[in-house]
């Protein structure tokens, strides 16, 4: 019987209306506090720093009020110069909150150096995959008179004679002379 006064006694109602107050007061400001310090619907979009060298996407990233972080250059492309940005992570146009971090990919001042396979006395299809394969690119094919139509010949760079086994720096372009298969005339019938 007491229980029931109590349940519909002032007191209790006085103090539950003070608890739904006070529980509605709290969250209120907890959320205004929240929209304040994570800038609520505040976005800036992230600049295009591809090809950038490193100095000025540093100027454009502090502008924007944006930090980085570098990554390690595994990624090299010769199109760009050294220590230029090659990648970015988020990509750019895409919105941010302020003081996100951006990862940057920078090209590396000194790639690799590769040897040269040997691939003298081969076909073209079977040099151009072993060329690949190290990490080379196929440049200028030339043709010369001899018997093995599309054998390698001669292996060049820079336009010199270079011989397997040399080095050469990552993505260099490797020109080969191939025969066209024609004997030459003056040799056909064994003078010189």
């Amino acid at each position: 019987m007491n229980f029931l006064k109590f349940l519909f006694s002032k007191y209790l109602l006085k103090q539950l209306t003070k608890a739904i107050f006070f529980s509605i007061l709290i969250l209120f400001s907890l959320y205004v506090y929240l929209n304040i310090s994570t800038n609520h619907n505040q976005y800036i979009k992230v600049p295009n720093l591809d090809g950038t060298n490193f100095e000025q996407a540093i100027k454009i990233l502090d502008e924007s009020d944006l930090s980085y972080v570098v990554l390690d250059s595994a990624l090299y492309n010769p199109k760009y110069p050294k220590f230029s940005v090659v990648d970015q992570l988020p990509k750019s146009n895409t919105e941010v909150k302020q003081n996100r971090k951006i990862y940057l990919t920078l090209n590396p001042s000194n790639y690799g150096k590769v040897s040269i396979p040997n691939i003298i006395q081969i076909t073209q299809r079977s040099a151009s995959s072993a060329l690949l394969a190290s990490d080379l690119e196929i440049g200028e094919i030339l043709y010369e008179n001899n018997i093995g139509k599309d054998m390698v010949l001669q292996i060049l760079f820079n336009g010199s004679e270079v011989n397997p086994g040399e080095m050469v720096p990552k993505k260099s372009k490797i020109d080969l002379v191939l025969g066209n298969g024609i004997i030459d005339e003056k040799f056909e019938d064994g003078s010189k």
